[in-house]
């Protein structure tokens, strides 16, 4: 058995809570399917939303400002006419690859327990 203790487990102040931030970043219902596709490399906005059809375009640019914002994924912009646009992960991005493998794992074995 794993004894894991949160770092902010009597501190009222979240917002140096490593949980609640970390909470706050990948809470947002597409940022984990975001991550996903750019952890396969740069895609363009058009082929993310190709990937995501059931996400509008508005949601989708909202939900790749604000993971820019949090320095998870990068935005390069190409002087062109049409502008081209192609997203990436940071190097911080690159560091949640690991814990999206284990939610992976993690979902997989929770679909074989409901199933029992």
């Amino acid at each position: 058995m794993i004894v894991w203790r949160w770092k902010c487990i009597n501190n009222i102040d979240l917002e140096d809570c490593p949980i609640a931030i970390a909470q706050k970043i990948i809470g947002g219902k597409w940022v984990l399917r975001l991550l996903y596709h750019l952890s396969t490399g740069i895609l363009r906005f058009g082929e993310l939303n190709r990937k995501m059809p059931e996400v509008t375009q508005a949601t989708l640019t909202k939900e790749l400002r604000r993971l820019e914002g949090f320095q998870l994924i990068k935005r390069k912009v190409y002087p062109e006419v049409p502008p081209r646009v192609e997203y990436s992960l940071t190097e911080i991005g690159m560091k949640l690859l690991p814990v999206l493998k284990e939610l992976e794992i993690w979902g997989d074995e929770y679909k074989k327990y409901i199933k029992q």
